[in-house]
């Protein structure tokens, strides 16, 4: 009917209409502005592990959890200095994760005592006393390349090579010393905050002889929240891998990125809108059609 007809030309006008305005739409690229912050992945990680006889389990379940780590890496850096009456580098602050992983694999078969492996170990008796807990985390703190000449440290710092970069280091130790260190452990730590190093302890029983703030397990926990790392007491090397994931999450946190706009383009409502008109555009004329 005419009727019937003048709907459909006024459906095909309208079609028409919403399709171009949709399309015009389109062309001008519609946006939508958000804020992010995104995660930064420039840490410096050193992992610190006194060797004494125990520690073994813990510095096994450190260096595995590492070695799994690794493979996930991208754009942090994991260096390994291990102490007894003297501390070794076994490998300076890295990103070749291949490397990496190799040599943690070779520090867990130590840790855990297999045939062939003590070797790995060598150069870290034979100095005075055994467990000289200040030397070794002054040691790994060292492991830190230097800040750029008049940049203030500070849980970022800034050096020579590069953008900042936090630095933590693991430290592996039930703080039972048996010699006459150069550092005592409040002296290290103290080195430790002066270069912008976080030091997180990982503690094995967490046994003291006492209450008191002079225990070995007090004095550590101690040094290292008032350097703004943490203090974890090892119920046994299966809690490793958590409180690894919190330190992980702990360092994240604090090298969030600083805010920034992000433009995006949002073409899909006007897109559908031109779709759907070009099928009732279609429909229409075909009604049309004589």
């Amino acid at each position: 009917t005419a009727a019937s007809h003048r709907r459909w030309l006024a459906a095909v006008a309208l079609a028409g209409a919403a399709l171009m305005l949709s399309a015009v739409a389109a062309a001008a690229r519609p946006v939508e502005l958000t804020t992010s912050r995104p995660e930064q992945h420039n840490r410096d990680i050193m992992l610190c592990l006194d060797t004494s006889g125990s520690m073994s389990s813990a510095d096994a379940a450190v260096v595995d959890v590492f070695a799994r780590l690794a493979k996930e890496f991208d754009g942090e850096r994991i260096g390994l200095t291990v102490f007894d009456s003297t501390a070794v580098q076994v490998f300076p602050l890295t990103d070749d994760y291949g490397y990496v992983q190799e040599q943690l694999t070779l520090a867990r078969d130590a840790f855990e005592g297999k045939p062939g492996s003590s070797g790995f170990l060598d150069g870290t008796w034979g100095g005075r006393g055994s467990s000289l807990i200040g030397d070794g985390l002054a040691a790994c703190v060292n492991g830190f390349p230097a800040a750029k000449p008049g940049t203030p440290s500070g849980p970022q710092t800034s050096t020579s090579s590069g953008p900042k970069r936090s630095r933590s280091v693991v430290f592996a130790t039930d703080n039972y010393l048996s010699g006459d260190p150069i550092f005592t452990l409040e002296q290290a730590a103290a080195l430790a905050t002066e270069r912008g190093v976080r030091v997180y302890a990982l503690n094995p029983g967490d046994l003291d002889y006492g209450t008191g703030p002079g225990q070995p397990g007090a004095r550590l926990r101690a040094v290292a929240e008032a350097g703004g790392g943490a203090y974890y007491a090892l119920e046994s090397p299966e809690a490793v891998a958590g409180i690894v994931r919190t330190v992980q999450e702990t360092e994240a946190a604090a090298l969030q990125g600083a805010p920034r706009a992000v433009v995006s383009d949002r073409p899909e409502l006007p897109l559908a809108v031109a779709l759907l008109s070009g099928l009732v555009l279609v429909g229409a004329s075909w009604r049309l059609r004589p």
